[in-house]
């Protein structure tokens, strides 16, 4: 059999009519539970914008502060959009991903600690990063150990794409 490289246009290959019958043309058949967590004002101000769209089993949060730092494993304080008191643990239970949407770096804390808790659990993590300038270089460096998928946008309609792409 011969050996031959990689090239840059092999992935063309996959797109021809011989390939494409193998393609699957309907949605997902299982929906996520994601949880889009606000790590500061100027985020949930986004969230907010669009939490109205029809969205397959995402929750919008916002975080708050941390939980009492003796309790075991990492916990804090999160608010629904709606105005609800919830605790970050409760809300990981059954969900497939959360994602965290930062303006600055004011949400290093709930992003390291949100970061934590999904680890523990094996929930894949997100984050976007909305916004230019300096204030984001901040908002990516506290953001990036804790996030699988870093997305940095100076548009924040870029969000409700992002969010379908994840499936939320």
């Amino acid at each position: 059999m011969e050996r031959r490289p990689t090239l840059l246009h092999s992935c063309a290959l996959a797109a021809t009519a011989a390939e494409a019958r193998f393609r699957i043309d309907r949605p997902n058949s299982k929906t996520r539970d994601s949880r889009i967590v606000a790590l500061d004002e100027e985020a949930a101000a986004i969230l907010e914008r669009i939490r109205r769209e029809p969205w397959q089993g995402a929750r919008f949060l916002t975080y708050q502060g941390p939980e009492d730092p003796a309790a075991e494993g990492p916990d804090a304080v999160l608010m629904t959009l709606e105005g609800t008191e919830t605790r970050l643990s409760e809300e990981l239970e059954g969900a497939d991903v959360a994602i965290m949407v930062a303006t600055t770096d004011r949400g290093a804390e709930g992003a390291s600690i949100i970061g934590d808790a999904c680890f523990l659990r094996r929930i894949m993590t997100a984050g976007l990063v909305v916004g230019d300038g300096a204030k984001i270089d901040q908002a990516i460096t506290s953001l990036r150990p804790y996030a699988s998928v870093l997305v940095v946008s100076s548009d924040e309609d870029y969000v409700p794409d992002m969010l379908v792409a994840l499936r939320a």
